[in-house]
């Protein structure tokens, strides 16, 4: 989380609230407002107000409940093993509607779960483990606790990534962080971006800036675009002010505006509405220039790409607006639409492209307990695939600083060979 992200849950907030059960929500926070999560109920939302991130609650009534935080205990096996467990309908007595009966009444998840462990024939013939891992099934059914995950890019990423990879473009967690140490995003820096994947990148890159720097992003759409992505980030208007947007017309050299005069006659003005009106229009014409000429300044420190349009298309169209050694990177959920990039930059006439290189993101999560720390058992299969290339400077006058090592190499030891030493005479 960047320092100039709240750490406290304020109203307005978009939150993520991670239930039993493993499922992730996503939910607005308002003041005197509530919130529905599903089975778990509903509770005011301002039993949440101004908590810190990370707390564990429980839902009674229309209230909330803060839980001890849980340590981490480690399970002794012992000789039991699951060789003579039978699984059949005897294993349980208690019935579907028995159990429903129980909910009804009111009675605490953690009561239920006891009363179907003493009820259960097989639960003493099972091993720690077993035993472990039925209270933790049986407590994500029941059980209307929640914890609530910090904004961290991480988790939002990871969130919505669970959610929906082809709404982000397959763009992982660990494949974000690669693009943005690639491109070598830092505070201070000045960065032009293309983002398809719902704000992904884009948030990756405030972070990163932290309210200080430039990014420049180009899209296809008239107005601004809204990035579902970057609303669960709760960015201040800090952390927003390095933003500016512009679409693939106006980022045209030779574009003129198309509209009405923004210089009107003060006496053709009939109202306070219209001067508002062109007060409005006024501001967002000088915005959008002043981005034009950010953009054809120049001298960006990197370009970051995510898009379904052809990729060297669009790298081919911003390039010009890149610094010497200036780094690109590029991000395709399918490897062949980089290698034909990668092999139009190998041949390209004009030699602007150093060791364009094709790498892809792979991932591996453990589980981390006492005894039982082991690789998941399930996995994502990508995270898409990335394209690294450096901008050459197109200098003729510049030479390889290899070749400056080379020249005074050789001039190092011409002189030392028509030099004498101090001791021969002549």
């Amino acid at each position: 989380m960047s320092s100039n992200t709240s750490t406290t849950i304020l109203p307005g907030h978009h939150i993520l609230l991670r239930l039993a059960s493993g499922l992730v929500k996503s939910v607005q926070i308002e003041k005197d407002g509530n919130v529905t999560a599903g089975r778990i109920g509903t509770f005011s939302a301002n039993a949440l107000l101004h908590h810190p991130y990370g707390l564990t609650y429980e839902v009674s009534g229309r209230d909330l409940v803060i839980l001890p935080p849980r340590t981490m205990q480690e399970v002794v096996d012992t000789d039991a093993n699951n060789e003579l467990i039978t699984d059949d309908q005897l294993v349980q007595p208690l019935t579907t509607d028995e159990i429903l009966a129980l909910k009804e009444s009111g009675l605490h998840a953690s009561d239920m779960i006891k009363k179907q462990i003493e009820q259960h024939a097989n639960y003493e013939l099972k091993t720690e483990y077993s035993k472990e891992k039925y209270k933790k099934r049986k407590e994500a059914k029941y059980s209307k606790s929640f914890t609530t995950i910090p904004p961290t890019l991480f988790n939002v990423c990871e969130y919505w990534f669970t959610k929906d990879p082809s709404r982000v473009r397959d763009l992982r967690m660990d494949s974000l962080s690669q693009m943005l140490n690639l491109a070598s995003v830092r505070p201070g820096g000045r960065y032009l971006a293309v983002d398809d994947a719902s704000g992904i990148l884009i948030a990756g890159i405030l972070e990163r800036l932290g309210g200080d720097g430039c990014l420049v992003t180009v899209c296809d759409t008239e107005s601004p675009p809204t990035y579902p992505f970057m609303v669960n980030m709760n960015f201040s208007k800090e952390n927003l002010s390095p933003l500016s947007s512009l679409n693939w017309a106006t980022a045209e050299p030779e574009w003129t505006p198309v509209s009405a005069p923004l210089d009107v006659p003060e006496e053709t003005i009939r109202s306070d509405r219209q001067r508002q009106r062109l007060q409005k229009r006024k501001l967002a014409h000088d915005k959008l220039e002043a981005t034009r000429q950010e953009l054809l300044a120049g001298h960006f420190d990197g370009l970051l790409v995510a898009t379904q349009y052809d990729i060297f298309s669009v790298i081919d169209k911003l390039e010009p607006y890149l610094t010497g050694s200036a780094s690109i990177v590029a991000h395709s959920p399918f490897a062949q639409h980089l290698v034909d990039v990668q092999m139009k930059m190998r041949a390209d006439p004009g030699h602007r492209y150093l060791s364009p290189s094709l790498t892809e993101c792979w991932l591996r999560r453990y589980q981390v307990l006492p005894g039982r720390t082991h690789p998941e058992m399930t996995s994502s299969g990508t995270g898409g695939y990335l394209l690294q290339t450096y901008k050459i400077y197109d200098d003729p006058s510049a030479s390889s600083i290899m070749v400056s090592r080379r020249n005074k190499k050789t001039s190092n030891k011409a002189a030392s060979s028509t030099t004498l030493p101090s001791d021969v005479s002549i």
